[in-house]
């Protein structure tokens, strides 16, 4: 196994990066040498966090780090790949301080306690990047507590979708502005997606949907019978309001034996793969805002406008999707929904420090 190592680590060092697009996550303000720090890059698949590593890099110096991804077959997912990749740079480069760029490093059975041991004994410095909610700091093994920071990563933003598209927006006309935001609209904000031809849009997006779904939830969560799961994908698109009991009713009417609880427990493991998230109704009440009616997004519009039949003269919850998206950045916040009992909604109430500061009503004319 030290040889095909040292085989993939040779072969990074001499294969020149590929091109890369800045982002607004850039790694190289949160390194710090001098700080024993774990950068942690979450986030959906195919949202960039690879290239968001290749990027650092770059800047960091390609010889100066080594990359894996521990997806790659040629890697067995065990302790003793880790134990043996340290025994392969202990050898290449002795006591000179290396970045490990570790992309799906949690399939790892006990990859925490290795991680914990290179950044405590060892000159080197870690960055990991991966797709599970297994990587937030709330989520992290107890033996990494304190020893990381977690850096969300995203679908691209309007800002990081012109540079891609090499928009300058200041030098468009508004009818070419309000184009390429009704693409970024329908079509989302996944990079290979966003730079891809028109016609493989489709089928680029049906492979990460297949992926998530088989990797993310049916191999990760060993369920056996998964029928009901994909009716309740299905469903999500185009479910914007929604109560555990009322998906629960839905399931059944489509011949599922589907209780509240399993809804509950697929709703959370759907979050936890990132590709769904929802809000909470704005209530001094506890009770009442756990029990009133959720709102649901996905993590991308593509997703929404491919699978919920949206279009593009159908463009106001693809739009409140993109805010809800861009207040999320904002960790600092806190997002609900209001509506009363007419059905007047307010689609956004922002608070802070439990004081209501701003209220956002989305609309796309």
């Amino acid at each position: 196994m030290k040889s095909k190592i040292r085989e993939i680590i040779n072969i990074w060092w001499n294969t020149p990066l590929p091109t890369i697009h800045p982002r607004q996550l850039d790694l190289t303000h949160y390194f710090d040498p001098k700080l024993r720090k774990v950068l942690v890059v979450t986030g959906f698949r195919r949202v960039g966090k690879t290239f968001t590593l290749l990027d650092f890099a770059r800047k960091h110096g390609q010889s100066n780090c080594i990359y894996l991804n521990f997806e790659d077959d040629r890697l067995p997912q065990t302790i003793t790949t880790l134990s043996e990749l340290s025994d392969v740079v202990r050898e290449l480069r002795g006591v000179t301080p290396t970045v490990f760029l570790l992309d799906e490093i949690q399939e790892i059975p006990g990859w925490s306690r290795w991680v914990r041991r290179m950044n405590e004994t060892t000159p080197h410095h870690i960055i990991i990047s991966g797709s599970s909610s297994r990587l937030l700091a709330t989520e992290l093994p107890t033996e990494l507590r304190g020893q990381t920071i977690t850096l969300p990563l995203s679908p691209l933003t309007w800002s990081e979708y012109c540079v891609f598209k090499s928009i300058i927006q200041t030098n468009l006309p508004t009818p070419d502005i309000q184009s390429n935001l009704r693409d970024y609209l329908t079509y989302g904000g996944l990079p290979e997606i966003v730079l891809a031809e028109p016609g493989l849009r489709p089928h680029i997006l049906t492979n990460y949907y297949t992926s998530f779904v088989q990797h993310d939830l049916i191999d990760h969560y060993h369920i056996r019978k998964s029928e009901a799961l994909l009716d309740l994908l299905r469903l999500l698109p185009t479910t914007h309001s929604f109560t555990y009991t009322k998906l629960a009713t839905s399931l059944k009417s489509l011949g599922h034996k589907t209780t509240k609880d399993t809804i509950i427990r697929y709703i959370a493991w759907i979050s936890e793969a990132y590709y769904f998230s929802y809000l909470n109704a704005y209530s001094a009440s506890v009770k009442k805002r756990l029990q009133s009616p959720k709102k649901g997004y996905l993590i991308d519009n593509y997703f929404s406008s491919y699978y919920g039949n949206f279009n593009s003269s159908n463009l106001g919850h693809l739009m409140e999707q993109t805010v809800y998206h861009h207040l999320c950045r904002n960790t600092d916040l806190i997002i609900n929904y209001w509506k009363d009992f007419m059905n007047h909604e307010i689609d956004f109430v922002i608070s802070e420090k439990n004081l209501v500061t701003e209220l956002i009503q989305v609309s796309f004319i």
